[in-house]
Order: structure tokens, then C-alpha cells, then sequence
């Protein structure tokens, strides 16, 4: 009894150590070693539905079609309803099957099994995976019934419950996605097998549809570590160090087993092991090794069941690893760097090896450790050696890495004026060159008649390239929207707005818009933007008419004439008193007036007149003085 009560407490600290699952502490897995699977069910493969369970497995009903609430199908894929059309979970199956329940209306036990051939005495875990099959996208209210199970460990009497616990509820996802849930038990005295069940929680409807796959039995155990003496939990060697002895020692921890009774196994691939012959005790040590060797260990609470896998725990897996010694880098060509490139050279190199890089091939400087890549700053040679990134283990020789840098051409950027409506040379402005324009163009130069900004890949004979920006600015031209005189002052008037200069004589500019005490006659107007663009300009005829003569006799300003009428090609004009009436009229371009009317001198007064000049009239006024 008291052996009894001593289990029972570190069955207890067990579970407090192990793994809680979901949130409910009820649920757990083995928090110590494991040993094999005992028992397993995968439901089976095949193409086809079923077979139904054993008789007693189960009350609800098996269908090979659609299972409706209360129903039940073995099948690999879950097309049914708008349930998730998902595969079976285990590992590696080929049209494996799984266990696919729709739940009865009322909840309850869906699922029993007897598993046999156990030990008693002795702690095992329990796990199965699950599935909710309803989408969190249904149509159902709330998203669906969730699934809701709980696992139940009886005494093969089923008078005695030995584990329970619940997975709570499982709402649907959005994926499919399998979940593992655990128990941990002990068995009793004289106890050799358990009643596994699993009961519904939930009721059916719309939701609460599960799958079921991979229930699996296994020993439950110590953690068993395997150490070496310097604390290692593996060893990883170069092959040229020779073969080596190694002494192994096995550490349980106590937290279910009261004695520990061992056996030795070793193996070459990790997939058949062998019993060591007389290695049976918490040490083993090995023979000379020179090549990869795995050692593990059985452990029982009694000497019989450490060959009996029903019982025992199989610890930790303890490797020796021997590195083959890696080949050197593999050797490349010539490298050639551009100065205005990062020059990183990468060297493809085993799984588990890295290179080191120096400045001479042996010994030297080391310039780069554990690094498949370099960036060597200056023309040279380099050597590149093979280390393993898993232990001290080097390539016995170095490759050399001839690097040479060029410099790309030597490009300034620019900014460049595009006049309105006219053609602009770009230019790469590096001859003897290979040449890609943002344009597309091959040429060193093109030419262009927009504005913006361009762009050219200049590459020279070692194919190092620059890039030269050219940023394009267009000056509008002016548009001269009129020209008007004012007595004798000239102005000019624009459509549109910009720093222009103006111009009488194409040679001498203003920023002024007017031209002041200019005598009439034909003129050409110049406005230009910049000193970089043509001007623009148009011929005006300007038309100076006296405001005033004064027919005195003095010699000043004796007569009425109109200045830069001779230069029009149609003239006519007339003069009026304030009457309306019509003193003199004269098509000749040398017209002017002494004041007088049928050679009678007329009254100081303002006096009217009207141009005709070039098919444009003009009218004014003007004052004859005595």
C-alpha cells in the first residue's frame, strides 16, 4: 500500500509538470519519456467507406453515404454538407481513412474500445487527434454547434476511472485544422488492460461534427537524459580525428519511476536499433568510433520489462556525429568588380558548411568567417576554405579568387532649357560606349522635343555602367496678345505670363513692356523668355498723331502731321470741326494740315480726325492752338 501511495503522489507531480492543452488542465501529455506505440488506430485506408467499427464500439449508426445526426462513416475525405473537405491526419497514408461522426440529438457516449496487453503498475499516455468539420463560414446561427469531447480511462472492469478530461468547446475554423488531446493514467495492481471512452458532450443539429484519427497508447515515463562527461547531449566530430571512446551516462529524473533498470541500444540510421549485449547498467561506454553512431536506452521499473516494450520508456536519443571533411569551395573565374557595384561574390557550398575567406593560401589573415559571401574592398586574390558550420572540421585546401576593379564611366548629370517648339540634343557625353536610354535609344545622343527628365545607362568596355539624368525644363514661348500705341509710347501686351524681355531692335532688351518716345514708323517687336530661346516677333506699324499744333509762325509744331503713316500700304484720312463738318481729306501718306479751310486760318479748337489704315480705322481728337 504504501509502494501504492508513493505512485499516486508523483503520478500527481506528473501532472503538474506535464503539458496542459487548450486550457483545461485535465487534459495532458506525457511530460517524460515514451516508449513505443502500444496500440494505434488510423481507421484504416482504401477507396471505399468503412468497415463499420466492432460490434459494442459504438451506438450510432455507420452509412456509407451521408451521415446525418446520430451517424457515423470511415472515410478519407469529409465531402459532405459544406463541411471541410479535408484528408485523414496520419503521417504518409495513401487514401488513409478517418472516424467521421455527426452527433446524436443527445449528448452522450459515441466511442468505446478495450486496449489490452498492458502492464500494471505502470503510466501511459493517451492521444488522439480531432477535427471540427464545420466551417467557421456556415450558414448556422452562431457560427455553428462547436464540438465539445471528453476522453474517459476505465478499469477493464469499468467500475474504476482511472483519467478523464475535456477538450471544452471547438468552434469551427475558417481552415481545417487537426488538434491532439492526451491523457495520462496509471494502471492499477493485477491491472493488464483499460476501456477507452469518448462521450459527446455537445448535442447535434446544426454543427458538432467531428473527425477522429490517430488514437495511440504509449508508456509514460522519466525524462531520461543521455550525457557525456563534459554535460554534452551529443557529440559531432571530423572524421580526422580519428576514432574515439565515449562514456554515456543516462540521468532519469524521478518523477514517476522508483528504480530504473536499463538496457543499451545503438544504431546506424536512427530507424533499426539494436540491444547492446551486456549494456545494462546507468553507463555504457563505446567502443572506438570513427563513423556516425546513435545510442539510446530502455528503461523499466523492473529487469524483465526492459526488453518489454509494453512497459518500458525509451529515453533520449544521444548522437555521435562524424563530419566528413568538407571539399574546398569550387573554383570560379576571374572576378570583375565595378567600383560602383556592392562586388559580393557567393560561392554555393554543402548543406552544413560555411567558408571562411583569407588573404593567403595558408595561413594569412582571416578577412571573413563562416560566411558564403565576401565583399572584397580592393583588387587582389582571395582564398575561400570550406568549414562545416556544425563542428571543427576545415577543407584541407583553399581555392584562390582572382579580383580585379573597374571604374564605371564618369557621368555629371544635367539640367538643359527645351525651347517651345523647338529640337533638343541630349547627349551621353562619353564616346566610345554601349548606351540604353530611359527612351529605349541605343545612340549617344538623341534628340527630343518634350520636356522632362531622361535618363541614360552609359556602359564601357568592361561593362561597368552609369547612369546620367538629364532633367529637361521647357520655356514657353510668348504669345504677343497686342500691340497698341499711346501717343508715342509703344506697348506691348502678352497672353500669357513668365519672366519675358522685349526688344525694338532684336539686339538691346527690356523687362519693360513699353517702349517710350519712339517716333512712328514700321517696327518689328522682339519678347523673348531667356537669352537660350529665339524671340518671338511680329511687325507693328506705329502711328504717332499729335495731340496739339500750334500754326504760329514760330517754326515749332506748325502743322498737323500724323507720323508713320508713309510706311502703311492704304491711307486715307479726314479732319472734322466740332460739327461733324468735314474740313479736308487726303489719301497721301505725306499728308499734314496747317489749320486752315478754303485758305481761311480756323479758330484755336479741338478738332476731330479718322484714319483709315490698312483697312483699321482709327479716330481721335486733337487741339489746334493760336
Amino acid at each position: 500500500m504504501a509502494k501504492l501511495l508513493n505512485r499516486v503522489w508523483k503520478l500527481g507531480i506528473l501532472l503538474m509538470l506535464v503539458h496542459s492543452y487548450q486550457g483545461y488542465s485535465q487534459l495532458q501529455f506525457c511530460g517524460g519519456n515514451s516508449g513505443e506505440a502500444i496500440f494505434t488506430e488510423t481507421f484504416g485506408t482504401g477507396t471505399v467507406p468503412g468497415p463499420p467499427l466492432p460490434p459494442g464500439t459504438t451506438s450510432y449508426r455507420f452509412t456509407t453515404g451521408t451521415p446525418n445526426d446520430g451517424d457515423y462513416t470511415i472515410w478519407n475525405i469529409a465531402n459532405f454538407f459544406d463541411w471541410h473537405i479535408v484528408a485523414d491526419r496520419t503521417p504518409n497514408d495513401t487514401d488513409g481513412k478517418y472516424l467521421i461522426v455527426n452527433a446524436d440529438f443527445v449528448a452522450g457516449e459515441f466511442y468505446q474500445r478495450t486496449i489490452s496487453g498492458l502492464c500494471e503498475n505502470t503510466s501511459y499516455e493517451f492521444s488522439s487527434w480531432l477535427i471540427n468539420l464545420l466551417p467557421s463560414t456556415t450558414a448556422c446561427p452562431n457560427g455553428g454547434i462547436p464540438i465539445n469531447v471528453s476522453f474517459q480511462i476505465w478499469d477493464s472492469t469499468d467500475t474504476q476511472l482511472l483519467a478523464s478530461g475535456s477538450t471544452g468547446p471547438i468552434p469551427g475554423t475558417f481552415n481545417p485544422i487537426w488538434e491532439q488531446y492526451g491523457l495520462v493514467f496509471q494502471t492499477e495492481p493485477g491491472q493488464t488492460s483499460v476501456i477507452l471512452k469518448m462521450i459527446n458532450n455537445g448535442i447535434g443539429g446544426c454543427g458538432n461534427d467531428l473527425g477522429i484519427d490517430d488514437i495511440v497508447f504509449k508508456t509514460c515515463g522519466d525524462f531520461v537524459e543521455i550525457t557525456e562527461p563534459s554535460n554534452q547531449t551529443e557529440l559531432i566530430l571530423c572524421e580526422d580525428q580519428g576514432a574515439t571512446s565515449f562514456t554515456l551516462t543516462a540521468t532519469p529524473d524521478f518523477t514517476v519511476f522508483n528504480s530504473h533498470f536499463y538496457q543499451w541500444q545503438e544504431s546506424t540510421d536512427q530507424v533499426n536499433w539494436v540491444d547492446i549485449p551486456g549494456a545494462d547498467t546507468a553507463s555504457y561506454t563505446t567502443p572506438f568510433r570513427n563513423t556516425t553512431h546513435y545510442y539510446r536506452v530502455k528503461v523499466a521499473e523492473d529487469p524483465l520489462n526492459t526488453s518489454n516494450a509494453l512497459c518500458n520508456i525509451i529515453s533520449n536519443v544521444f548522437q555521435i556525429l562524424y563530419i566528413p571533411i568538407p571539399a574546398p569551395p569550387p573554383a570560379i573565374g576571374p572576378v570583375e568588380i565595378c567600383t560602383n557595384e556592392d562586388g559580393a561574390i557567393s560561392l554555393g557550398v554543402a548543406n552544413n558548411t560555411s567558408i571562411n575567406w583569407y588573404d593567403s593560401p595558408t595561413g594569412g589573415n582571416l578577412l571573413l568567417e563562416n560566411n558564403t559571401t565576401f565583399i572584397p574592398e580592393v583588387s587582389g586574390t582571395y582564398y575561400a576554405e570550406t568549414t562545416s558550420t556544425l563542428t571543427d572540421c576545415i577543407s584541407p585546401t583553399r581555392t584562390a579568387i582572382e579580383v580585379t576593379f573597374y571604374d564605371p564611366p564618369n557621368l555629371e548629370d544635367e539640367a538643359l532649357i527645351l525651347c517651345e517648339g523647338s529640337t533638343l540634343l541630349l547627349s551621353a557625353q562619353f564616346p566610345g560606349a554601349t548606351y540604353l536610354w530611359s527612351n529605349g535609344a541605343t545612340t549617344e545622343t538623341i534628340s527630343i522635343q518634350e520636356p522632362g527628365t531622361y535618363s541614360v545607362d552609359v556602359s564601357n568596355a568592361q561593362l561597368c555602367t552609369s547612369t546620367k539624368t538629364i532633367l529637361v525644363t521647357q520655356i514657353d514661348s510668348p504669345v504677343i496678345a497686342s500691340v497698341e500705341s499711346d501717343q508715342n509710347t509703344i506697348v506691348v501686351t502678352l497672353a500669357n505670363t513668365g519672366n519675358y524681355e522685349y526688344s525694338l531692335d532684336g539686339t538691346f532688351y527690356s523687362d519693360q513692356n513699353s517702349f517710350d518716345s519712339v517716333l512712328g514708323g514700321l517696327y518689328t517687336i522682339y519678347v523673348r523668355n531667356s537669352r537660350e530661346c529665339p524671340p518671338i516677333t511680329t511687325d507693328y506699324l506705329h502711328i504717332v498723331v499729335p495731340n496739339f499744333f500750334s500754326p504760329n509762325g514760330d517754326g515749332i509744331n506748325e502743322s498737323f502731321k500724323p507720323q508713320g503713316v508713309e510706311f502703311s500700304g492704304q491711307f486715307k484720312i479726314s479732319i472734322f470741326n466740332r460739327l461733324g463738318n468735314l474740313l479736308v481729306s487726303s489719301n497721301n501718306t505725306d499728308f499734314s494740315w496747317d489749320g486752315r479751310f478754303n485758305g481761311r486760318e480756323l479758330p484755336a479748337a479741338d478738332y476731330w480726325y479718322r484714319m483709315e489704315i490698312d483697312n483699321q480705322v482709327r479716330t481721335g481728337h486733337f487741339s489746334l492752338i493760336r
